[in-house]
């Protein structure tokens, strides 16, 4: 692979997690290279999932990962986690919901009526 497309670790580790949200069973790191289309090298699928398994977003079983949180609630934490870098999180929130387009405004105030 060319330097210049080289990928981040963040976006091997979101493919690699992808991969394992879509299957419906844990996967050993053979089955995660394969359904990745073998554009990655094992060496670098097995290094992305021991990785994965130190920050405790897969679990290793009998050989098999499976991620331990969906994408939803991993997309959720790092909102929240971005949230509060900002010193003045009300501030944060306001650009934040600015930058929505109108489906998704309507999506946080039916979340909210219901909360």
């Amino acid at each position: 692979m060319d330097i210049r497309t080289r990928r981040g670790a963040g976006e091997l580790e979101g493919a690699v997690l992808a991969t394992l949200w879509a299957a419906e069973r844990p996967l050993s790191p053979v089955e995660v290279h394969a359904a990745m289309a073998g554009d990655l090298a094992y060496t670098t699928v097995h290094t992305i999932l021991t990785r994965l398994g130190r920050k405790r977003l897969v679990a290793r079983v009998q050989a098999r990962y499976h991620p331990t949180k969906d994408a939803a609630e991993l997309v959720a934490e790092q909102m929240r986690a971005a949230l509060e870098l900002g010193a003045d999180q009300a501030e944060v929130l306001r650009r934040f919901v600015r930058s929505l387009d109108g489906a998704d405004v309507a999506a946080v105030r039916a979340l909210l009526a219901r909360e």
